[in-house]
């Protein structure tokens, strides 16, 4: 099997006297889409955010195509990067979080705009090209000129993932994209998510939405307590769980 896109390799992170993630190690392969399930607390999110450079974890290790997050390996030494490098890495990933964030004083074509053209230098004239075309991807292409205020939630949400794919990152996190939306406004966003990973972009998703995991994830990874408590795919996890807590998990869920 080819080298994994990402590797994280026992990562700690604790909160105060708070353990949110006790060593946890999983790969991705680029193409993969992964959904992390579990309830609130697990540290799913704690994981993304470890992943995308928000949180440093306190030990452990997590590489992005081959790239240490965080630190260079000089000999036998580690050398913490200055932020001006680790904000260089955290442009490999793209991330989407429960609240959309965007910029209420910009348009949606503008919100998209910002990344590449401000941070990545690129000429706007280029960049509009393709922010065009993401907004049409999504089904947004008549809301270019429409502010946040003017849109509806799930609209909202498929301006950030538009946003965080302008950046062409190598990697998509979505820490549960849906969990603000009213019920009526979900689909919409899970179909945009359905399209990328059809498109074959890799992706780590934190969701509730296990429908959406059994038809679209590759593997299935169910978190408790700052552990993973089993992994595989969808089938195997969500149909057939071997784990005692992943089976009072779904129960509870699914009731």
């Amino acid at each position: 099997m080819s080298k994994p896109l990402v590797s994280i390799v026992d990562v700690r992170k604790n909160f105060g006297d708070f353990q949110a993630l006790k060593g946890v190690s999983l790969d991705i392969h680029a193409g993969e889409v992964m959904c992390i399930i579990g309830a609130s607390g697990s540290g799913k999110t704690t994981l993304l955010r470890c992943v995308n450079q928000l949180v440093q974890p306190d030990s452990g290790a997590i590489w992005i195509d081959g790239e240490l997050n965080a630190f260079r390996i000089e000999g036998n030494r580690l050398h913490h990067l200055p932020e001006k490098e680790i904000a260089r890495q955290r442009l490999a990933t793209g991330m989407v979080f429960q609240r959309f964030n965007l910029f209420a004083h910009m348009t949606a074509l503008e919100n998209i705009l910002e990344g590449p053209v401000r941070v990545l230098g690129r000429p706007r004239a280029e960049v509009v090209a393709e922010a065009r075309a993401l907004l049409a991807r999504v089904g947004l292409a008549d809301k270019e000129n429409s502010y946040p205020a003017n849109l509806s939630g799930g609209q909202q949400q498929r301006v950030a993932i538009c946003r965080a794919l302008a950046m062409k990152p190598k990697l998509m996190l979505f820490d549960e994209p849906t969990s603000a939306l009213d019920p009526e406004l979900v689909g919409e966003v899970l179909q945009a998510m359905k399209a990328l990973a059809a498109e074959g972009m890799t992706m780590m998703v934190v969701t509730h939405e296990l429908a959406f995991a059994r038809e679209v994830a590759d593997r299935v990874v169910y978190m408790d307590g700052g552990v993973i408590v089993e992994a595989g795919t969808a089938e195997e996890v969500l149909g057939n769980p071997q784990e005692a807590r992943t089976k009072a998990f779904l129960a509870a869920v699914l009731s």
